[in-house]
This record gives structure tokens, C-alpha cells and sequence, in this order.
């Protein structure tokens, strides 16, 4: 037991944006194989997020979620961890739908409020 490790992945990140890299995954087919190629290299938890196809923002969207969820538990026996996190103006109704949806054996929860401190990140 001494030496077993838990490794938890976050495939997409909250903060990330796809001006930060190129190999952000931000389509539910990148998300998923992103996400099941983790899993095979050792991964034991997807912490995930979803992110709007068109442009990569964070999205609380279920049916976005839905999208990879399925393939993503299909695929391999990582816990899937979805987030609850969001932008400041989400209510909580918000954070929770796809959660109450999708009904993930984990999720995360932010108690407060989270400084990244990216300032000027963004633009590069």
C-alpha cells in the first residue's frame, strides 16, 4: 500500500484558454480522448470541464457535458470527476446541473473565492 499513488488529471482546467495553447482540448471528442488517453497512462481521476466547442469558454452546460461523459466512462475505469466551479455570476443552481444530470462518482467543490492571479496571461 506504500507505494500506491492516486493521479488525478484535469483534461481542459477552469482558467485555461485556448490563446494560452494549442493543445488545450476544448470539443467533447478532444475532451474525451484526451481523457481516456490519461486514464490508460495511469490516471485514476478526470477531473473535467466543459467547454463551449465553438470558442473554449467554460461552460455549466449539461448536454455539453453529455457529449463525452459517456464515451469517457465507456472507454476506460477512471472516476469521473466533474467540476462545479464557474464564472463569479453563476448561481449555484447553475454549478450543480450537470452534476444532477450526469451523476459523476466525484465532484469538486469551491468554497470561496479563487485568486489565479493570470494577470496578463491571457494575451500571450
Amino acid at each position: 500500500m506504500a507505494n500506491k499513488v492516486i493521479i488525478s488529471v484535469a483534461i481542459t482546467g477552469g482558467i485555461h484558454t485556448p490563446t494560452m495553447s494549442p493543445h488545450l482540448p476544448i470539443t467533447p471528442d478532444q475532451i474525451a480522448e484526451q481523457s481516456i488517453a490519461a486514464a490508460k497512462a495511469g490516471a485514476s481521476i478526470i477531473h473535467l470541464h466543459a467547454r463551449d466547442p465553438k470558442d473554449g469558454r467554460p461552460t455549466p452546460d449539461p448536454e455539453v457535458f453529455l457529449q463525452f461523459l459517456p464515451r469517457i466512462k465507456q472507454n476506460c475505469d477512471a472516476v469521473i470527476n466533474i467540476t462545479t466551479g464557474g464564472g463569479l455570476n453563476m448561481t449555484v443552481d447553475q454549478r450543480l446541473a450537470a452534476p444532477m444530470v450526469a451523476k459523476p462518482e466525484m465532484c469538486s467543490l469551491n468554497m470561496g473565492s479563487m485568486n489565479f492571479a493570470l494577470h496578463g496571461l491571457a494575451d500571450r
